[in-house]
């Protein structure tokens, strides 16, 4: 059974600990995340109990004092922004990653430089093949 997507609250609490970059307990990323987000202590540590149910948040129980979890990221930024990124192929685009890339082109104005930049990820995805495996009804060219 696939696991369930990260929410945009559970989201905001992974940022905090792919930013600090170390595992930390549930008051420390409530302490982090309190002058930008509102949401209870009660609430991140519902959100925080979540992500270790779907896999994304691993703990360790604190040597001196077994009430205390120090939460560490089991998946990076990267590979959840990956899994979201194919979901909303799938979801929106029937898995058609070139019609996911055309409609989000479509929707923005780009510099010249972020121009450059995409030609280059689309380079080096030709040099290295796609990451993703593709599903039917996707782009197979």
């Amino acid at each position: 059974m696939a696991k369930e997507e990260i929410t945009p609250s559970e989201w905001q609490i992974m940022e905090v600990l792919w930013a600090w970059g170390k595992p930390l307990t549930s008051s420390e990323v409530y302490k982090r995340m309190k002058e930008n987000v509102d949401m209870s202590m009660r609430m991140v540590r519902v959100l925080m109990n979540r992500l270790n149910q779907k896999d994304v948040l691993g703990y360790t129980v604190d040597e001196h004092d077994s009430r205390v979890y120090h939460y560490y990221v089991q998946k990076t930024r990267e590979e959840c922004v990956k899994e979201k990124s194919r979901k909303f192929v799938d979801s929106y685009f029937s898995g058609n990653e070139t019609n996911a890339m055309a409609a989000l082109l479509q929707s923005f104005t780009l510099t010249d430089e972020q121009i450059k930049e995409l030609e280059g990820i689309l380079e080096k995805s030709k040099d290295c093949g796609a990451e993703y495996p593709h599903k039917e009804g996707g782009n197979h060219a």
